[in-house]
């Protein structure tokens, strides 16, 4: 990787950045450009095509290992937000979510690649409640198959740092919106600018190990010690604030609604899927 300097961002030759069809996926597509010479840009849905010769667009199955070890190859660095992104049957989660970071971070594994941002979530510990501050060090307590997949992942990563020195920084992505949607996301929103920038120090500071951070802004109402996050010299610049008129302007939800009880919001409450 090629170090930072006043006027330019650090850099690696070729970028992959997995789940890139998706709603965050097409947000650091436009954004993470200045970080890589080219980026690989990968999902199962549809994408649009290539934008001249910094852009490869490779669809994967990331259930699939053989084609996830072709996708990894070449590449230097990987942001991993593939999978799927919301509450789901487990048969559903275990595909795309448990085995696809395994085959990614096999093919790191194989190829040589030594540093990954791995898109965790709150939802690993959504069973807190809102009343709860919390550390990234904490017992983690998953909301549901999604969270599940989250925390595997983050023992995924673990594992693979300790056995083969692969460094992970996983961010426990709140709520990464253009704008904050309801109270919860008062205290759980994420900028997209402090998301890149949260991903681009993710990607580009030394020896990290395997480092959980929490994804959020400098929001008024904050649930999360994310002083973790200090290694990586990150520094929030925006806020839910500008947002709290227009969202308490809404009906207020009831005192025993999972919204207003638990950190992860209506995904405790979501399934069984039968």
């Amino acid at each position: 990787m090629t170090p930072s300097s006043p006027s330019s961002p650090a850099r690696v030759s070729r970028l992959l950045l997995t789940g890139a069809a998706g709603g965050l996926g097409k947000v650091l597509r436009e954004r993470l450009r200045p970080f890589a010479d080219v980026i690989r840009l990968s999902d199962v849905a549809e994408m649009a095509p290539a934008d001249g010769p910094h852009e490869e667009v490779v669809p994967c199955d990331l259930a699939d290992k053989k084609a996830v070890d072709a996708l990894v190859a070449g590449c230097d660095a990987i942001v991993h937000l593939g999978g799927v992104s919301v509450e789901r049957p487990f048969e559903e989660i275990l595909e795309a979510n448990i085995k696809g970071v395994f085959h990614i971070y096999e093919g790191a594994r194989r190829h040589g690649i030594r540093r990954i941002v791995f898109a965790s979530s709150n939802h690993v510990i959504g069973f807190y409640r809102q009343s709860e501050r919390l550390d990234a060090h904490v017992a983690r307590r998953p909301d549901g198959y999604y969270g599940l997949s989250k925390s595997f992942g983050e023992d995924v990563a673990q594992f693979y740092f300790d056995r083969y020195g692969i460094e992970t920084v996983s961010i426990r992505i709140g709520s990464s919106f253009p704008e904050p949607a309801n109270r919860r996301m008062m205290s759980t929103w994420l900028s997209y600018r402090d998301l890149t920038d949260l991903v681009g120090k993710s990607l580009f500071t030394p020896d990290v190990g395997h480092l959980v951070v929490y994804g959020a802004s400098a929001n008024r109402d904050q649930w999360w010690d994310n002083h973790a996050a200090a290694k990586l010299g990150f520094v929030p610049q925006d806020s839910s604030e500008p947002f709290r008129t227009k969202v308490e302007a809404q009906p207020p939800v009831a005192a025993n609604d999972p919204n207003a009880v638990y950190q992860g919001g209506a995904f405790t409450a979501q399934g069984p899927f039968e």
